[in-house]
């Protein structure tokens, strides 16, 4: 009898073996598909890669309740930075990934990019929106518009509403993102006759914007263009108002977020306007829903790189479904079934309508926002 319960056991075990069943399954039995994140969980940037992360999550559980082709999801913190980056990417890959959201800022991004070209794995960005990001990399794409595209469509929208304006800009010109939207904004605002009365420059590390933003009041600037991130936003921000300079700040999508930003007054944001592809009053369906979801388990609205991760989500399922890959699939066979549908394929999400990509990158039209009373409603 103990002879036949042994047989019995190592038959099972055999079983389980070729099976795998020690494996997550999805609601058909298949295995889940293995899509990783990374993005700044913690430090300066933390708000763009939680909110990025909170997206993403959200999508995952509404795909997962769908039944079908379920999701395992990952999320790695890589600080803003591309050696950290670039760990949380290998140990991604040791865990079995097989589709990469992420990262979410730009430098890391242009790291890690170069690895999963390498590896053949699909890559899909929220909100790294530098050119470099996909450049040369035929596996790599972007749900969030380019740095170029932001700068042009800032001073189109100048133009188009505030073409008398006198305009200083303030850049990082140590940052990849800063610099490639300002080079673009002040090569179309020439072409578009545009009044650039002060340029002024920081880096990373500054702290004290007194010469820049008093270079912009002595210049008579009544609108600054800041193609930078949050914080250094609200740094310059906190010197206007200490000297009672009340220009028109006008940002781009790494304003995002200066209402989340801890410490910050944010009733020194009222009246300051970003271009971004989300506006959380949006009175359609999905955009509602998504932000009543975002509100009830974070207590907060979303911004857009919350959105943008919940398309990249989206836009990774309506394509992986298409493939008629089983999640069993080579990471190199997904990679290369996955480009093809990017190539051809149309999407329309939280973020854009009807978004196609050429070279990795997405086109799809910017809107303006402002806030007002603690919010972001759209510009118009």
């Amino acid at each position: 009898m103990k002879k036949v319960v042994s047989i019995a056991l190592a038959l099972i075990m055999l079983v389980c073996l070729f099976a795998g069943c020690s494996s997550e399954k999805d609601a058909s039995g298949s295995e889940a598909l293995k899509i990783g994140f990374i993005g700044p969980l913690t430090g300066g940037a933390a708000v763009y890669g939680n909110a990025a992360k909170r997206g993403a999550e959200i999508a995952v559980k509404e795909i997962n309740a769908k039944g079908g082709l379920q999701i395992e999801f990952n999320a790695q913190d890589d600080e803003n930075d591309a050696e950290k980056s670039v760990n949380a990417y290998n140990n991604l890959m040791d865990w079995g990934m097989q589709i990469l959201v992420g990262t979410v800022t730009t430098t890391p991004c242009v790291a890690v990019s170069a690895e999963a070209y390498a590896d053949r794995v699909f890559t899909l960005t929220p909100s790294a929106s530098s050119a470099e990001v996909p450049s040369g990399k035929d596996n790599v794409y972007q749900i969030c518009f380019t740095d170029p595209n932001q700068g042009k469509a800032s001073a189109k929208y100048i133009a188009d509403n505030m073409a008398d304006a006198k305009i200083a800009v303030i850049y990082d010109n140590g940052s990849v993102y800063s610099s490639g939207i300002y080079q673009t904004f002040e090569s179309e605002a020439k072409t578009l006759g545009l009044n650039i009365v002060s340029v002024s420059t920081c880096t990373e590390d500054t702290s004290d914007f007194s010469v820049q933003v008093s270079d912009a009041k002595n210049a008579g600037a009544d609108l600054v263009f800041l193609p930078i991130y949050y914080t250094p936003a609200s740094l310059i921000l906190n010197y206007a108002n200490s000297i009672g300079y009340t220009p028109t700040f006008f940002g781009v999508d790494g304003m995002d977020g200066i209402l989340t930003l801890e410490g910050f007054n944010t009733a020194l944001a009222e009246g300051v306007m970003l271009l971004t592809p989300f506006a959380a009053d949006a009175a359609d369906e999905a955009t509602q829903s998504f932000v009543s979801s975002y509100q009830t388990a974070y207590g907060e609205v979303p911004n857009q790189f919350a959105a943008d991760a919940y398309d990249c989500i989206y836009a990774v399922y309506q394509a992986f479904t298409a493939t008629g890959l089983g999640t069993d699939a080579s990471t190199e066979d997904i990679c290369d079934a996955m480009c093809k549908q990017f190539n051809t394929m149309s999407f329309s999400g939280l973020t854009g309508q009807n978004m196609t990509w050429s070279a990795g990158q997405v086109d799809k039209a910017p809107a303006a926002v402002v806030i007002k009373d603690g919010v972001y409603v759209s510009a118009g």
